[in-house]
């Protein structure tokens, strides 16, 4: 599903990416874990072509991204790729129902068939009753959920969380990394998640360990991120 290739990257003179390899499968979790600085939300930047590396390919589910750009690179990135944010990044002035609607939305779906979509996934996720407040009304646990429902609309091919459970008390983020378990058994979707809560980490299929701009093993940098 992903395939990334030597990507390096740098920011002025501080090198982030130092030729990282990376393989998911469809269906796969991954979680990838690795002290501040060490590149991990980068890679996953790059991975959700919300960036481009200096150096390198990606491939999804396929397709070659350096063969997009401009509006094909954004459409693509809309139909097959869901986001979770630490931050939620849900717009203040929506509600629960219309900022899980958003991405629908952009790719043209039908305002009857978006809602619709979303109030299912709403339902899934356990706040239906939630649906008209706006982010302020909920807790945080809640706003993640909506979050959740939001990368989901599309049916995407891949969500990528970075720091998902950062925000949340234990109980919450207990139950969110459950979910994305559940979410991946009813809609099959690959998740790479980057996280700093082991207990999320160790429930992953793989579990990826950065520094210094590459994956290490054994306390041995290696650039290869492969399933075994």
């Amino acid at each position: 599903m992903i395939r990334a290739r030597n990507i390096h990257k740098s920011y002025d003179n501080l090198k982030v990416l130092r030729g990282i390899n990376l393989e998911v499968k469809k269906g796969e979790i991954v979680s990838i874990v690795g002290p501040s600085g060490a590149g991990k939300s980068t890679l996953l930047h790059i991975a959700g072509t919300l960036d481009k590396a200096d150096e390198g390919s990606l491939e999804i589910n396929g397709v070659n991204i350096s063969d997009l750009s401009g509006n094909r690179l954004a459409d693509f990135r809309n139909r097959y790729i869901g986001f979770v944010f630490q931050f939620h990044h849900l717009l203040p002035e929506f509600t629960a129902l219309e900022n899980s609607c958003i991405p629908a939305f952009i790719g043209g779906t039908p305002r009857k068939e978006a809602e619709k979509k979303a109030m299912e996934l709403l339902g899934y996720l356990g706040i239906e009753s939630r649906l008209k407040h706006k982010p302020g009304e909920l807790s945080g646990g809640e706003q993640q959920r909506v979050a959740v429902a939001r990368a989901m609309i599309n049916n995407p091919l891949i969500v990528l969380a970075d720091e998902p459970t950062g925000n949340l008390d234990s109980a919450s983020a207990r139950e969110l990394h459950n979910l994305f378990f559940d979410l991946r058994k009813r809609f099959g979707q690959t998740f790479v998640i980057v996280t700093h809560n082991e207990e999320l980490a160790n429930q992953a299929d793989r579990k990826l360990t950065m520094k210094d701009g590459v994956f290490i093993q054994d306390g041995i940098s290696s650039q290869q991120g492969k399933p075994e």
